[in-house]
């Protein structure tokens, strides 16, 4: 696998999350508008493409929540590449890139039916955290934290 660090203007970056935001609005149904504001690309600056075999097999971005947090945001593995290590890769080059940048922690927030994308953060070492803003009292979400 090839990991490439880019920003949301990649023409690939750009065809993956519109397929994630196809995948989310059918999983978060009628909650899609909702989570849809806080993944605006124009606030995200650091991305990461992974390729395999010279395929586009997912992505996986960060962006500033504070100044020593880094808010994981964009995960998306495309469904042939699933269960092969993908998204595990791509989430420790985010990790590493927040650190390059001098912060301490990543959080992220993902919807309580996001049942691979939970076990993908449980595995990776992320723990359990109350939500927070902006999915403070949002019920179908649940927020993850790891300390670098």
């Amino acid at each position: 696998m090839r990991l490439v660090r880019t920003g949301t203007h990649n023409t690939d970056f750009k065809k993956l999350v519109k397929e994630l935001d196809a995948y989310l609005a059918v999983t978060d149904g009628n909650e899609h508008e909702f989570y849809d504001q806080f993944n605006k690309l124009n606030l995200i600056k650091h991305v990461v493409l992974c390729y395999k075999d010279s395929i586009l097999a997912g992505c996986g971005s960060i962006k500033e929540y504070d100044h020593q947090s880094m808010e994981i945001k964009r995960m998306y593995t495309v469904a042939a590449y699933r269960n092969k290590g993908v998204a595990t890769y791509i989430l420790k080059e985010l990790e590493q890139w927040a650190k390059e940048l001098s912060y301490n922690r990543c959080i992220l927030e993902t919807g309580t039916r996001q049942l691979a994308a939970i076990a993908l953060y449980k595995n990776s070492g992320y723990q359990i955290i109350d939500n927070y803003e902006p999915y403070r009292n949002v019920l179908n979400s649940v927020c993850f934290e790891r300390i670098l």
